[in-house]
């Protein structure tokens, strides 16, 4: 027995095999697979408490904006610095707790569409059906458009349409829950459904003119290559391990909702509170009568010269909708600010830099002449209507 129990335990202390370890985490994957989902109901209690919470603070941030401003920092509301610190109190807080409520409910929504499930979606349509599909869906996708350059390579390697992946392209950084909340929060529910439709009407028309010009010649070789054998039905080892997993139940989609809150207004918090810190500034200091008569609504070469401004100056949105809003507070018109906007958003210098790898030169080109003079359409439509 003794020596029985001498060699149990040499065996334990001897490091396990490969193929062991392997079996045991398989093991483990099937255990969790057929236990039973008790996490539900807990997780729904959380939630509900979360936002509980939330609905509180939110109502108590003008107060507590007042509160910090005149009492803590003695400062005059009514002088600069006074209105610049109480901006930033207010809205830095308010834009972070709307952006992890609605960026909690997409990231739900967004379990329910995986990558290569939206490439089968968008595969299979024709050019009109597939543009609006496409701009539908980028509403749902990664919102920098350096992260959805990686998505339009693969639905333009999957096959899709070279106008319906532009249409992606273009309404994922451009139209999005982030761009949303944060105009809903700084200027109304009108100027965020303005927005809205401007973006996904350029991005459709923009999808639709470039498929028209038949430009598929200017895709890389490699690219070509690869929709050649998609055209053939080759599928790749992760599509076809994707098409036989389980769909995700209640409990995980709820996870996948905080690992989004955690993940994107982890990466962009940051950008928030320097894009509203800049907003403050403007809010403050900056003449209205300056930008009035630079950004008005009557200088006609402002909306030309904003979406060439906006280029090079990489932001995402979370960076520039609150300066947006401080120069719409000073008189800059709705129509050149938010042209401002969608040209930093979807013609950013580093996202073009980076389609480089999947399109010829003449093509990038092509898509910012045609996406720039859809932004420009936007910007003088909005200028003479509102």
């Amino acid at each position: 027995m003794k020596l029985f129990d001498r060699k149990k335990s040499a065996d334990a202390g001897r490091p396990a095999s490969p193929d062991a370890i392997r079996a045991e985490r398989q093991r483990l994957r099937e255990a969790e697979a057929l236990a039973p989902p008790a996490r539900l109901p807990g997780k729904l209690g959380l939630a509900a408490a979360l936002i509980s919470i939330w609905w509180c603070l939110y109502q108590m941030l003008p107060g507590l904006a007042r509160f910090g401003t005149r009492n803590v920092l003695k400062l005059d509301p009514a002088s600069s610095l006074g209105a610049s610190v109480e901006f930033f109190l207010y809205d830095t807080p308010k834009i972070l707790l709307l952006l992890a409520l609605v960026v909690f409910a997409v990231g739900v929504a967004r379990s329910f569409f995986s990558p290569a499930r939206t490439r089968r979606l968008l595969a299979g349509r024709g050019e009109v059906a597939g543009n609006v599909l496409a701009a539908l869906l980028g509403v749902i996708t990664p919102f920098c458009s350096c992260s959805a350059v990686p998505l339009f390579e693969g639905f333009l390697g999957a096959g899709v349409p070279l106008g319906v992946t532009f249409s992606f392209l273009i309404a994922a950084p451009m139209v999005n829950e982030i761009a949303v909340v944060l105009l809903y929060g700084l200027l109304g529910w009108q100027v965020a459904a303005l927005y809205l439709a401007a973006g996904l009407f350029v991005a459709m028309a923009a999808g639709f003119v470039i498929g028209r010009l038949r430009l598929e010649r200017f895709v890389e070789d490699a690219m070509l290559a690869a929709r050649a054998e998609s055209g053939q039905g080759v599928e790749t080892a992760g599509e076809a391990g994707e098409a036989g997993a389980p769909a995700p139940d209640w409990a995980a989609r709820l996870d996948a909702g905080g690992r989004a809150v955690r993940g994107i207004v982890g990466r962009v918090w940051i950008w928030v509170v320097a894009g509203i810190a800049v907003g403050a500034g403007i809010h403050g200091y900056a003449p209205a009568g300056l930008l009035a008569s630079v950004m008005g609504g009557q200088t006609w070469w402002s909306v030309p010269v904003a979406v060439v401004v906006g280029i090079p100056m990489y932001a995402n949105v979370a960076g520039i909708v609150p300066v947006v809003y401080a120069l719409l507070e000073k008189g800059a018109a709705l129509g050149t600010v938010l042209a401002l906007m969608m040209s930093v958003i979807a013609l950013s210098l580093p996202a073009l830099v980076i389609l480089r790898k999947a399109l010829k030169a003449r093509l990038i080109v092509v898509f910012a002449v045609v996406v720039g003079l859809g932004i420009l359409l936007m910007g003088y439509l909005f200028n003479a209507m509102l």
